[in-house]
């Protein structure tokens, strides 16, 4: 959830939708996001809208989170009622670092969600930690509380890469978070950070294998990006940091395909790999697929109907809003038909299930031959009427979004990929 706001449009102080957002609401996906802005520090590449707990007062502490979260579950509840979602399919806690909140905390937002909408049998409700914040006791705690799912930000097992990176986890203390979250009955996922200013090939192979070793359901893999306004971007334009190179990048990305493939992970998103079908984060592909979601916390993100919303992002405001009873939309924006055509485009075939050609328009579907020929879209998938890109498409995959879109087209903002850290 970057901390740089797209252009929008001002929403109703309540947090109204317009009617057609809510049309067949209750046959259609519902997802919610909750947003912990805490850190105990913040890492000098992160451009998340977190607070290290000296930079907020009490207002806007923990405690008073906790009590504005609750509020906006009922602004919430208020806008999609009367003929309101079904069960809550996904829920999605994540910041900051979520698990500065006490098991008990992080349950009661579990609880405030069931509340309101109920859970979906076998609903996914996955919580980001650190490593460093989960021992055995936390894990069956949270597990206690409904949680299925932890994903743990590993990022790298090499302790020069973790500091650059202003990590603060010992990285043999992930295979003891591993050992936690397993031991609770709780599914597994890593996330990893490749491109690292000082990183190698082979420091980011160790980073691969010790991940494979410790044999996680999910595998998230994510090229860094040096953000302006974090410190790594100052440190970069002083010279005092080389900058990502685009070509390392690259050969990091195919090393992880190919470790991962070779250990039985498939990858399902561009950036992400599971053990099988069944542990896919279902949270993310609710997001790639276009689905509904509710985003709850400082800065988070919404989306319900073709409308997208964003919240206040300082928890003082946040608070502050949510307790003169009014939504704490910050602004909105409604999408046309080329912005969501768009967005089904650019989402749609970063999944390795591909894009349906009959998705597209004429002018996409004339540019898929030629795809087919550059190497970038699988040539037999495309017989069988779906755009799913080659190994090489996946690196170039800004390049076939570009081809497959009419132009001149606006480009899809920015906060269409949710609010998740997966």
């Amino acid at each position: 959830m970057p901390s740089t706001f797209p252009p929008g449009e001002a929403a109703p102080e309540d947090g109204s939708l317009p009617p057609s957002a809510l049309q067949g609401m209750p046959g259609r996906a519902f997802s919610v996001y909750l947003h912990v802005p805490f850190c105990r520090v913040r890492c000098g590449y992160c451009d998340f809208n977190t607070y290290t707990l000296p930079e907020l007062d009490d207002g806007a502490a923990p405690e008073g989170y906790l009590a504005a979260a609750h509020g906006e579950l009922d602004v919430a509840a208020r806008v999609l009622a009367p003929g309101g979602p079904g069960p809550v399919r996904t829920v999605f806690v994540g910041g900051g670092t979520p698990t500065m909140l006490s098991p008990a905390a992080l349950g009661s937002l579990v609880t405030g969600v069931r509340d309101r909408w109920g859970l979906a049998p076998e609903a996914e409700v996955t919580t980001e930690a650190n490593p460093d914040t989960i021992t055995p006791q936390v894990a069956e705690q949270l597990a206690a509380h409904g949680y299925t799912r932890v994903s743990l930000g590993m990022q790298s097992a090499v302790p020069h890469v973790l500091q650059t990176l202003d990590r603060t986890h010992d990285p043999a203390g992930v295979a003891r978070a591993v050992t936690a979250v397993r031991g609770a009955g709780l599914q597994v996922s890593l996330d990893l950070i490749y491109g690292t200013p000082g990183e190698s090939l082979g420091d980011w192979r160790t980073s691969l294998e010790e991940a494979v070793a410790l044999e996680p359901d999910h595998v998230s893999a994510y090229a860094l990006v040096v953000e302006p306004g974090t410190r790594l971007h100052g440190q970069v334009r002083r010279g005092e940091v080389p900058a990502p190179e685009d070509d390392d990048e690259a050969d990091k990305y195919e090393l992880a395909d190919e470790l991962l493939a070779a250990a039985d992970y498939g990858w399902y998103e561009i950036s992400n790999w599971a053990r099988s079908p069944e542990h896919r984060c279902r949270h993310n592909v609710a997001y790639w697929n276009g689905a509904d979601w509710w985003g709850v916390g400082p800065g988070a993100h919404s989306h319900v109907g073709g409308v997208r919303w964003w919240n206040v992002k300082h928890p003082r405001a946040y608070a502050g809003r949510i307790g003169q009873g009014l939504a704490p939309v910050h602004e909105r924006e409604v999408l046309d038909d080329e912005q969501r055509y768009a967005e089904r485009v650019l989402l749609g075939v970063r999944l390795a299930d591909g894009l349906p050609l009959g998705a597209l328009e004429q002018s996409g579907r004339a540019a898929v031959a030629g795809l087919v020929a550059d190497g970038l879209v699988d040539g037999r998938s495309a017989v069988r009427g779906r755009v799913v890109l080659t190994l090489r498409g996946r690196l170039l995959a800004d390049t076939v979004v570009h081809r497959l879109l009419p132009t001149p087209q606006r480009s899809p903002s920015s906060s269409s990929l949710g609010s998740a850290g997966e």
